[in-house]
Formats: structure tokens, C-alpha cells, sequence
């Protein structure tokens, strides 16, 4: 799986069985852990700056981010359903955060377009699956001589 600008481009649950070893699905992981807490440590921050006294501001700021980011980077990291979504919602969010310090219209501008390069990236996987797959449709087996379907015209006569 080769990053690029924190996009997966081969997403491993593209990859064989064999592939997915654990320590795919340990980085998968990892991966979703960092996004999740990053993003947490963020909100939680303006969160805990905003709900905290006019003097005390840095301090609860950085009291909320100890104790509740790490709590969202586990939400994050445990996925109930691998689907096109969370991968376009994560891509979504990590290109906001990447530009959220140029403003709010840059980063929504990078959110969006990032949300649609995984999108677009999710999309040809799927179509790139459905195209190698064709092959690989069980097929039913052969029947036997004895058994095969006889004609309308035999079976008259």
C-alpha cells in the first residue's frame, strides 16, 4: 500500500486474502487510530477552550484533548462495516484538517476535494473488482450424458 498526501492508494481490502495479514490490519488500524485522534484532539481542544474560564482556557483546552481524543481515535479505529463511505468521510475529513489552519473556506475546499479523489479512487476499485472478477463466477458444472435435457420433438415421439 503506497501513501500519498495520507490517501491510501491500494487499499488493502482490494488485496487477496493471503495479503491481509495482520499487520495490514494492524496499520489499517493504526492508521484509523492517528485520523481519529488528530481529529478528536482538534474538536476536543476548541471544545475545552470554550467550555473553560477566561484565564483557564490553555489549560482546559489541553486537559480535554488528554482525556477525550484518544477515545474518539478508537471510535475511529474500530469500524463496525468496511464501505466505500468511511474511506470518502475519512478522505473528507483529513483533507479539512490538512488545510484547516488557511481558513475555513480553504479547508472545506480541500475537504470536498478530497472526499471526491477517494471517491473517484473507491469507484474504479470497485469497477476494477467487478471487471477481474468476471472470471472467477461459479459456473455450473456440466451435466452428465444420461441426463441431458432432450427435445421437444423426442420426447413426442
Amino acid at each position: 500500500m503506497q501513501i500519498i498526501l495520507g490517501i491510501p492508494v491500494f487499499h488493502p481490502k482490494y488485496l487477496s486474502v493471503t495479503a491481509r495479514s495482520p499487520w495490514v490490519i494492524l496499520n489499517d488500524f493504526g492508521g484509523a487510530f492517528a485520523m481519529g485522534a488528530v481529529g478528536g484532539g482538534i474538536w476536543h481542544g476548541i471544545k475545552g477552550a470554550r467550555n473553560s474560564p477566561r484565564g483557564e482556557r490553555l489549560a482546559g483546552s489541553i486537559s480535554t484533548i488528554k482525556a477525550r481524543a484518544p477515545v474518539t481515535g478508537g471510535n475511529f479505529g474500530v469500524r463496525q462495516k468496511e464501505d466505500a463511505w468511511n474511506a470518502i468521510i475519512s478522505g473528507f475529513m483529513t483533507g479539512g484538517c490538512l488545510a484547516a489552519r488557511s481558513g475555513p473556506k480553504a479547508a472545506f475546499g480541500s475537504a470536498v476535494a478530497c472526499g471526491i479523489l477517494l471517491g473517484v479512487f473507491e469507484g474504479v476499485g470497485v469497477l476494477l473488482g467487478r471487471v477481474f472478477s468476471e472470471g472467477t463466477r461459479p459456473q455450473l458444472p456440466p451435466l452428465p450424458e444420461s441426463m441431458s435435457p432432450q427435445t421437444p420433438s423426442s420426447a413426442a415421439i
